[in-house]
This record gives structure tokens, sequence and C-alpha cells, in this order.
């Protein structure tokens, strides 16, 4: 059986570093914001080339305390892509404003720059964009529609750590978002997340926002959160991140292997030289997706579907979101995740390019 992933064996090559780390970390008698923390802060900070990140407990805090820092007025409106997790349009609502769907390119899977400029209103005041699947979004037409309408720009780059649109790294263009969760390319050994930024100000405030509203021990200057990263966590970071590099290049390198030996048969990533992709996930889309995954695990090969249901159609979002967004119905009624592990090998690979080359119905 060819796994979709295995956490164990994607870790087990830096077990001893992470006991290490463990140790040190239980013998320091620290547990809440620590060095680790503190550390983590700015290995990564360096590693998004911003000036600032700081350490919450999740990827979706790190979007609740990002747009909450912004001080937004009540009746705000933000622009978010159809086809995107449900976490990041969670974030909008928990903050009580209008999450204002744009549909997705069909061919990068991202949020469609010229589908944006027909929905900006006198209420918009952000755009929130999502490197999905680790695909880079095209920013500059994005960026120059944010600076006419004076919007901000938040990155959910939860599935995204390390790409690259011109040479610039993603979560260095705006407000950075990003999820640590375990199956991400850096992820922790449970919930993590961090926001990464340059502007000082806008640092202080997230750092308040995240420990009860206080820069000050029991002094409380903003209504915060408990959303603190963890600083055993932390630790586990700063090992993984010495990695990431190698984790991001075998990955592509088994993305290389599906483009190349995957038939037409199926819809393949789109691949763009100015857009650097770090395949947290790779998807094919096929309309017959259904009778694909149940053929592949019946030949011994195990598939995720991200996602399923698309947000517009989730129960909890049912008298929130508006109309209708069909690009992102098509894409995850079509989408299917094969196996692009950093303990999958490329024999593996291969063998998931056979089987589906022979899949016919």
């Amino acid at each position: 059986m060819i796994e979709y992933e295995n956490l164990k064996k994607v870790n087990e090559k830096i077990f001893s570093q992470y006991r290490e780390s463990f140790d040190q970390f239980i013998n320091s008698g620290w547990y809440i914001l620590g060095n680790n923390v503190t550390t983590f802060e700015k290995e990564f900070a360096t590693f998004c080339n911003t000036k600032h990140c700081i350490g919450v407990a999740s990827g979706l805090d790190a979007l609740i305390l990002a747009i909450d820092a912004f001080d937004f007025p009540k009746d705000s409106e933000i622009i978010v892509p159809s086809n995107t997790y449900i976490a990041t349009i969670l974030a909008i609502v928990r903050n009580g404003f209008k999450p204002i769907l744009v549909e997705p390119d069909i061919v990068t899977y991202n949020i469609d720059p010229l589908k944006i400029e027909e929905k900006i209103t006198t209420k918009t005041k952000a755009i929130l964009v999502v490197h999905l699947y680790g695909k880079p979004c095209d920013m500059d037409p994005i960026l120059t529609i944010a600076n006419q309408y004076d919007l901000k720009v938040i990155e959910d780059v939860a599935q995204a750590h390390g790409a690259k649109y011109k040479d610039i790294i993603v979560g260095s263009f705006g407000v950075g978002c990003f999820s640590f969760y375990p199956t991400k390319n850096l992820g922790a050994l449970g919930d993590a997340g961090a926001i990464t930024t340059n502007d000082e100000e806008y640092e202080k405030k997230i750092k308040s926002l995240r420990n009860y509203g206080s820069l000050m021990k029991y002094y409380n200057d903003d209504l915060g959160y408990n959303s603190r990263l963890d600083e055993i966590q932390a630790g586990f970071l700063s090992v993984k991140l010495r990695i990431l590099d190698d984790i991001t290049r075998h990955k592509r390198e088994l993305a290389k292997i599906y483009l190349e030996n995957l038939s037409d048969k199926v819809i393949k990533p789109s691949v763009h030289e100015e857009f650097y992709d770090v395949y947290h996930i790779f998807n094919i889309r096929h309309p017959k997706r259904d009778e694909l995954k149940a053929y592949l695990l019946n030949n011994g090969i195990k598939t995720e579907i991200h996602y399923p249901l698309a947000s517009h159609r989730q129960k909890a979002m049912q008298g929130i979101i508006e109309g209708e967004y069909p690009i992102a119905d098509e894409i995850h009624n079509t989408t299917l995740s094969l196996p692009i592990s950093y303990s999958h090998s490329e024999k593996d690979i291969m063998a998931v390019c056979y089987e589906i080359n022979k899949f016919t119905i």
C-alpha cells in the first residue's frame, strides 16, 4: 500500500533532534513564550524575508488575529477566493465581517485577479489571498488593485511555506498567516501558527492580541485572545525548519515525475517559470474523480480530496455566503490529491503514474 501520508516516516529522520529539543524544553522550566518561541520567530522571519514573525496557536488563529489587528469598521467586507478551505472564511466571519467571494482561475485554482475589481465596494477593506496547494497567487495585479483602492493585503500561506512569486517569497507581500499543522511542509507535532509582517506597530498589536491583549503582565490594553505558540512546538519547528529546503526540493522532484509521466487523461497542475510551487498538495482533476479514487485504492494507492465540498456549500455558511460559484464547484467536484510526501520515493510516484495511466471508465 502506498499511503497518502505517513507522518511518522516524514519525521523519523529528525527524531533525535526532536528529543534533544524536548529535553532542553522540559529542563528549562519555562514553558510559555520562552526562548524557543523567540528563536523560532527570528528564524522564520529571516526565512520569509520579513522583519517580524509572531507565533500563535494555529493557522486559523493567525488569520483571525491578523484581521482583528487592523481594526476595520464593523460593516467591513473582505475579498476572499471561493476556492479555499473554510478556515480562511471562518476568520472573516469570526471577526464580524462579510466575506466577498471571488472565483478562482480554473488553471491555477487561485483567486482570479481579473475578477477582483468588480467585487470591490466602499465597504471593502482587504483582499485575503490564498496560495492554495503550495502555488503562489499572481501577486502583481493583486497588489496593483490593493494600492489603487487602498486595501490591506492578507496572505493565507497555510499551504505554501517557501513558495515564491517572481523570486519573492510568499508571506512577505502583505501580512502572512501560516499554519504549521503536522501535515504541512513545515509541520509541527501539534497545532501551531504564525503571522509575518514588516510593520513594527502591527507586530506589537498581534503580540498583544495573542496574549490576552497584554504586552505587560497583568496590564491589558486590547480585547485579546489566548493564542500563543507553544514552547515545545516552537522548538520542534526550529528543528524542522533546518530541513525545509530539502523537503521542498524532494517534493518538487516528485512533482516533476508526475508532470512528466501522467497521461493527459487527467488535468495536471499548471507550471509557470515565475511561480515557484512547493507542492504541499499535488492535485489532479478528472471528471470521474470518485471512480478514480476507488480504483487507486483497490490497487494499493491512497489519495485524498482537498476538498470535497466548497465553502459556500457548507451548512455552516448558509445565510452567510450569497451567490453561486460554479468554478469553485467544478474544482471541488473533480480534484484528487495524490501522494507527494517527504517519505515517498520516486518508485512510489512512478507506481501511482502507472496505475492512473491504466485507468479507463
